[in-house]
């Protein structure tokens, strides 16, 4: 089996993959292609031509028709070697395997090499990672094995760069999608991030093939001590993150990797434990580790026994969720672990504690989560403070202690707020009076004044720790809104580099997702019906209620589905963008869930994004319109001048021609020969005329839709530019030319029929602008080029109209007075010198402070090139 492996879609797996085939095909070997996806690839596509390709197997699925890879076709047919792309795909239900690289290690089995393409997101291992990185849940994997077994790996390896500009040119996806790519997973960072994931795992596999032929030739070291990890796991969510961020180590390091599961003695078991544990050592298994289970009640001696034990060189292990306590005083297991370990390396994987708000970016409580949690703070503040005060009674027997217990009522206004600071205030009123004042231990107050300076101590506790809470109440308002205001501020910025209704949308998408956490998705309106523009996740679809729910948004400006009264049951609530011209948009979001309202303040965060959306939405119509309308201005003013071409430039030839045509059928029998023949002739000019008129206006149409075939074949300069001079004289043999070529002239790589077309018509031009003086051809060499240029003598061209002259339907002069044409012949030119590689410019003044200069710069032939030249 032979892998060709890729960082992303597009980076030409499937081409290269291809490219071999053929040349195996060519040196004889039966090779057949099982399935290969072009994707609409051009490119591609030519390489399946000339080879055998297997029929598809159809299934139904859903209504629809799937066409799948015939693996029993595939084992009947038994070639030498079979392509089947796309190895992490998933078949269709009810197929003989689930996963297509299972049909791969079925014709393995079966003596039929395989050739393969896969995508490194797509294994197993690096999964997680992928999604972290893009964002994206990668859905198809593969598990490591099946690329530890093949063969040979091929890394197919372009730059972001490159990857990204094929993105633009449509050579991976239809320009729609490509547009989105490029917004999203298509990201010069992500790619950066899968290139390097591609190359390292790559790499690995080529350190694995030369350890392996340093082992059959029996080549001495120097060997390095082998590594081997050891990854604790348990029935917890991080235990699988775990497993991979062992899996990556090992791989990284050529090391075996083992799982180990420490039960409890002595407890019963948890059927839900264990329904975690399972799913953890078949990931585990999947990635290529073995797997074990072990008993006891010190968790940190058995897995160090078992790690001397194994030879274990570092230990894998998740962040320990024990209390702060237990950490502070290094009894959890990591703490234990680093203590006990030794030289034994220790990995600590963080934990990820599951977020429950809907809205997590704007619900962060800094206070307590109830009143028991206040009262407990302010119980336990008032008794520390009456610790404090025993022992500074007994040392320094202090008169008066009541700022010790206004101490504990400011540290819970602090840290809880108002209502634990009023708590801890009487609290210490009641403990100040129990414990420090005669008689002590009672309730009893014996001197009036002591009662006094009681009763002043609560009411200054309760207004200095009132105060305190209120500061501390202010303080977490002022980071909510400024949290609110930095999301805002964020989010506006991504707004001003969105210059289409497609990029606002995306973003917006993107940050509400990020910002709430939950699904997203907006709508827009596509005839009489809404369609999804953008979505977070990008995959998100809704069913016919939520749409249901979306129209009445859209069309009652109001919002529907969740929480409100129209459809409540639809699992998102939308709501309509409302712009100057009404509802130009619908947002549809997720709440976490169904039984609790919005808050106050997330409702404003929510309006707020939503408002700046619909205001940058509008502002994209609107340039969209703008744009537009411009394109129509300028439709307007080339249809304008070319029906002021047409009608001054073709119909003045028409002209000639049909008032010669009628002189010789009025007066044909009166005329002489000479008159005749001066008509015949003045047909034959003006029919010429014509003619190159609409070729030109041919030429355009062929250049701007693509349709222009260009030769590749080696061209005589020389004999091309005689033969457009010798046309110009026929045509304008009034017109004197000159010619100055070099006699070192290269050939050059193109057309020479399209290039004598060229300097025809630049020779055209230049009779129109140079009246007697004539026009010069000059040739020369530069470097590695051949320089043509056109020179007149005419009144020249300004400065600023230098590059305005090849424009279409562009002519110098006044509008009362220009030469004719139809203003495409240097447009032309300039189409026809780029698609054969060259460049073409004009430059002005030429010669003694007047006059045009057209320069043209073609590439000349290689020498291995001119080696192929057929003999004439």
């Amino acid at each position: 089996m032979k892998v060709f492996v890729g960082a992303a879609p597009g980076v030409g797996k499937t081409y290269a993959m291809l490219q071999g085939a053929r040349r195996l095909k060519e040196e004889g070997l039966d090779v057949v292609i099982g399935l290969v996806e072009t994707h609409g690839r051009a490119e591609t596509s030519a390489l399946v031509e000339g080879l055998e390709v297997l029929p598809r197997r159809m299934v139904e699925y859903h209504g629809r028709a799937i066409a799948e890879f015939d693996l029993d076709a595939a084992l009947a047919r038994k070639p030498a070697l079979i392509i089947v792309d796309e190895l992490a795909h998933t078949n269709a239900p009810e197929s003989r395997h689930p996963k297509r690289w299972q049909d791969v290690q079925e014709l393995l089995a079966a003596g039929i090499d395989v050739w393969t393409a896969l995508n490194i997101q797509h294994l197993e291992s690096l999964a997680d990672v992928v999604s972290r990185i893009s964002g994206v849940v990668v859905r198809e994997t593969v598990p490591d094995r099946v690329l530890q077994q093949a063969n040979d790996v091929v890394l197919v390896d372009i730059t972001p760069d490159e990857l990204i500009q094929r993105l633009h040119e449509g050579k991976v996806y239809v320009p729609e999608t490509a547009r989105r790519a490029t917004q999203n997973f298509f990201t010069p960072g992500n790619l950066t991030a899968l290139r390097e994931l591609a190359l390292r795992r790559t790499a690995d596999r080529v350190d694995d093939q030369m350890v392996d032929i340093l082992r059959q030739k029996a080549i001495e070291g120097p060997w390095g001590a082998s590594e081997r990890l050891l990854a604790c796991v348990g029935p917890d969510e991080v235990s699988e993150r775990v497993v991979r961020r062992a899996s990556q180590l090992a791989t990284s390091l050529n090391a075996a990797w083992t799982a180990v599961y420490i039960e409890p003695i002595g407890q019963e078991g948890d059927a839900r434990k264990a329904v975690q544990i399972a799913k953890t050592f078949s990931l585990a298994e999947r990635l290529g580790g073995d797997t074990m289970r072990l008993q006891g009640s010190n968790y940190p001696d058995e897995i160090l026994r078992l790690a001397r034990r194994e030879n274990v060189t570092q230990i894998v292990l998740g962040q320990s969720r024990a209390g702060g306590w237990r950490r502070l005083i290094g009894r959890s297991l990591a703490d234990a672990l680093m203590r006990q370990a030794g030289t034994i390396e220790i990995h600590v994987v963080p934990y990820e504690a599951p977020d429950h708000s809907a809205w997590p970016k704007f619900n962060l409580k800094l206070s307590s989560k109830g009143l028991g949690v206040e009262l407990s703070a302010a119980l336990a503040s008032v008794a520390c403070a009456v610790g404090v005060g025993e022992v500074l009674t007994a040392l320094l027997r202090l008169p008066n202690l009541s700022m010790i217990f206004l101490t504990a009522v400011l540290f819970s206004g602090g840290l809880y707020g108002t209502r634990a600071a009023v708590l801890a205030s009487f609290a210490s009123f009641i403990a100040y009076n129990f414990f420090f004042i005669e008689p002590i231990y009672t309730f009893t107050v014996a001197q009036p004044q002591e009662l006094f300076a009681l009763l002043i101590f609560l009411v200054v506790a309760v207004l200095t720790g009132s105060l305190a809470g209120r500061v501390r109440d202010q303080r977490e308002s002022v980071i909510k809104n400024a949290q609110v205001m930095q999301s805002l501020y964020d989010y506006s910025r991504k707004l001003s580099g969105a210059s289409s209704v497609d990029d606002v949308l995306w973003a917006a998408a993107a940050h509400m997702h990020a910002v709430f956490g939950r699904r997203i998705v907006f709508l827009v309106a596509d005839g009489d019906d809404l369609q999804i523009r953008a979505a977070w996740p990008p995959d998100a679809q809704l069913d016919a209620a939520a749409l249901t729910a979306a129209r009445w948004a859209q069309q009652k400006n109001e919002p529907a589905g969740w929480g409100t009264g129209t459809l409540p049951r639809v699992e998102y609530q939308f709501r309509p963008l409302v712009a100057a011209r009404g509802p130009i948009a619908v947002c549809g979001f997720e709440p976490q869930s169904p039984d609790q309202p919005i808050s106050a303040e997330d409702e404003r965060a929510l309006t707020a994004i939503l408002d700046q959306t619909a205001i940058a939405l509008d502002r994209a119509l609107l340039a969209r319109e703008a744009v537009k309308a411009a394109t129509m201005t300028e439709n307007e003013k080339v249809r304008d001048a070319l029906l002021a071409s047409l009608s001054h430039d073709l119909r003045t030839p028409l002209a000639g021609i049909a008032g010669a045509a009628t002189s010789l059928r009025a007066l044909g029998d009166k005329m002489s020969a000479a008159e005749r023949l001066e008509l015949l002739t003045s047909i034959e000019d003006e029919t010429a005329r014509l003619s190159r008129f609409v070729a030109n206006l041919l030429d355009m149409s062929r250049i701007e839709a693509g349709n222009l075939k260009v030769n590749r074949d080696l061209v005589d300069v020389a004999d091309v530019v005689r033969g457009a001079v010798e046309r110009s004289r026929k045509a304008f043999p009034k017109q004197p030319v000159r010619v100055s070529l070099a006699p070192d002239l290269p050939f050059v790589r193109g057309d020479d029929r399209l290039l004598e077309q060229v300097l025809f018509n630049l020779l055209d031009n230049a009779h129109k602008y140079s009246g007697d003086s004539g026009v010069i051809v000059h040739g020369r060499k530069e470097g590695a080029d051949v320089v043509l240029s056109v020179t007149d003598e005419g009144p020249g061209v300004k400065s600023t109209d230098l590059e305005r002259i090849f424009e279409k339907f562009y002519r110098g002069g006044r509008s009362d007075g220009r030469m004719p044409g139809t203003g495409l012949g240097l447009s032309i030119c300039r189409g026809l010198i780029e698609a054969m590689g060259g460049t073409i410019v004009a430059q002005s003044p030429a010669v003694k402070r007047r006059g045009t200069r057209i320069v043209i710069r073609l590439p000349g032939a290689q020498a291995k090139q001119l080696e192929m030249r057929p003999a004439s």
